[in-house]
């Protein structure tokens, strides 16, 4: 059969339909009023991260949210349902991309506008101020992650932050992520100094629902030198949670960080 031919669907209009353009791809698993519909398992459209995140902040309500990396649109999702007056969400992955619409168009979003694009390369010149921002996930995938929370802080007065991080005694213990991980480089970021480690993505690269940073590696950053580095870029108050130094894929905790 010709390719284009096998594009087309005979069945009947479905919501399964949609999510099996990109069967086998997804990482989500999908809200209450989609649990009959197979996608993925992670519970992000279900995520306490983003209900501490509100409490953190008094409530989602009528304020203006720009979230970096909407992955599938869990976190987005959830933050609609409490209360955002507005939610700016940026994907430069096109097939993330295109599942977050699919989900906009399945759960009828009404007030999220997903952006196709790389989100440093928007607040490198973005002029617009946000209430909150979300960076849940993307930190450790940066190249450059001290410049991500620099623009950040340029942008929104407070930041939620949900990222792996770089431990010696950890990760060298660990052969899973030993072998993808490199000696520390010093660098320095607008007189911000700090170690970038760099780490590999290596096999994670050949699954079409890989949802990583766009070049074949990023550099991480020590948990010491994320919490020194939204310091320096003017957040004076820093609440920790969801700390856990033994996740299977490397230590990770969540920061909410406030300016003044």
């Amino acid at each position: 059969m010709n390719a284009i031919l096998e594009q087309y669907i005979k069945s009947a209009p479905s919501p399964q339909n949609a999510i099996d353009i990109f069967k086998g791809e997804w990482s989500s698993k999908l809200p209450e009023s989609l649990s009959e519909l197979q996608a993925g398992y992670a519970l992000l459209f279900e995520d306490p991260r983003i209900d501490w995140l509100a409490t953190q902040i008094g409530g989602f309500e009528g304020k203006t949210v720009l979230e970096l990396g909407s992955l599938e649109g869990g976190h987005t999702y959830m933050v609609e349902r409490l209360g955002a007056e507005t939610v700016v969400s940026i994907e430069a992955n096109t097939r993330a991309y295109l599942k977050c619409l699919i989900v906009k168009e399945l759960l009828e979003l009404k007030k999220v506008r997903f952006l196709c694009g790389d989100f440093v390369e928007y607040l490198r010149t973005n002029q617009s101020k946000f209430d909150v921002c979300i960076a849940s996930g993307v930190l450790y995938h940066m190249v450059n992650p001290a410049e991500l929370i620099a623009l950040a802080s340029r942008t929104s007065p407070q930041l939620f932050i949900w990222t792996h991080y770089y431990d010696h005694e950890i990760i060298s213990s660990n052969p899973s992520l030993a072998h993808r991980s490199s000696e520390g480089l010093l660098t320095d970021y607008k007189g911000f100094k700090h170690t970038l480690y760099r780490q590999e993505y290596e096999a994670a690269l050949n699954w079409m629902g890989f949802c990583g940073g766009h070049e074949a590696y990023s550099n991480w950053l020590s948990r010491e030198d994320v919490l020194v580095c939204l310091n320096y870029f003017g957040f004076s108050k820093i609440n920790i949670n969801f700390d856990q130094p033994n996740h299977p894929n490397g230590p990770s905790f969540a920061v909410t960080a406030f300016r003044d």
